[in-house]
């Protein structure tokens, strides 16, 4: 799915140009209702967001949650500029963010800086999610709350069947892996949050599934689907792992779908809630 880069050395899958940013803003609305069911940072004032990317999720945090302030890091430079952007056009946000260029396996904050934590689409694309949630624990206050939303992408289901949809899904995950980062890390969020010294552990299975009870609804989720594909095109022909016959019939079958009266959209992901002691 994706926000941002958060670690160095690593290949960012879906880019930084300006059409991924703004598909960021549009899936952060997209999922807005379905991530933000049962968070509750209700009684956070100060929250660090890692992987903030455009500013996407900070800006639905600020208006979720009114007395607090987000503290968003992210590596990438290009991304802050679009974060900043974003959220400047906001007037109603001023002074309750920050924004910073910071390594997410080195965070420069002190001890105790924050009393809420928020991931989201950023573990998958680093290369030891564990270093990350040790610096997220390090600089969290007793008590503090972290809400962590990450991909299972195995689950993901089309129906009519779509071949190259399949393949070039296939291409998307090994590509992920290979570079390091992992396509299917929201299963193992209770296991790293647990050896991370985190306490209180839930783990919610969260869902997109769209079929002829909400037509309308599932045009849209396949349609953004096939953006989210197409984001990680150019890395994956660059680096030889599908054609460009493979990325035309991928296309080609998702447009298929989207327009079929009886198709299936399926998608589902993980989302953990931990307390720091």
């Amino acid at each position: 799915m994706s926000e941002s880069a958060a670690t160095t050395d690593f290949p960012y899958l879906h880019g930084f140009s300006p059409t991924e940013q703004a598909r960021l803003v549009k899936q952060a609305r997209l999922a807005e209702s379905t991530i933000f069911h049962n968070i509750d940072y209700g009684s956070a004032r100060r929250l660090l967001e890692v992987g903030s990317g455009v500013g996407a999720q900070t800006e639905i945090l600020l208006r979720r949650f009114p007395d607090l302030h987000v503290s968003c890091v992210d590596l990438n430079a290009a991304q802050l500029d679009a974060a900043r952007d974003n959220l400047g056009r906001m007037p109603w946000m001023q002074g309750r963010y920050s924004l910073q260029r910071a390594d997410a396996t080195d965070l420069p904050f002190e001890p105790r800086s924050f009393d809420a934590a928020f991931l989201c689409w950023v573990l998958e694309h680093v290369p030891s999610p564990a270093r990350v949630l040790n610096e997220v624990r390090r600089v969290l206050s007793p008590g503090s709350p972290v809400y962590i939303t990450e991909v299972m992408n195995s689950s993901f289901l089309l129906d009519p069947y779509s071949p190259y949809v399949w393949r070039y899904w296939m291409a998307f995950n090994d590509f992920q892996y290979e570079s390091g980062g992992d396509p299917f890390v929201g299963a193992k969020l209770g296991n790293l949050l647990l050896a991370g010294g985190f306490r209180d552990v839930n783990t919610e299975i969260k869902t997109f599934y769209f079929d002829n009870r909400e037509p309308a609804r599932r045009k849209t989720m396949i349609a953004f689907w096939e953006e989210l594909l197409l984001s990680a095109a150019d890395q994956l022909l660059g680096a030889g792992c599908v054609t460009q016959d493979v990325v035309d019939g991928m296309r080609r079958e998702m447009h298929q779908v989207q327009n079929d009266p009886n198709a299936v959209f399926f998608y589902s992901f993980v989302q953990a809630r931990a307390t720091v002691y």
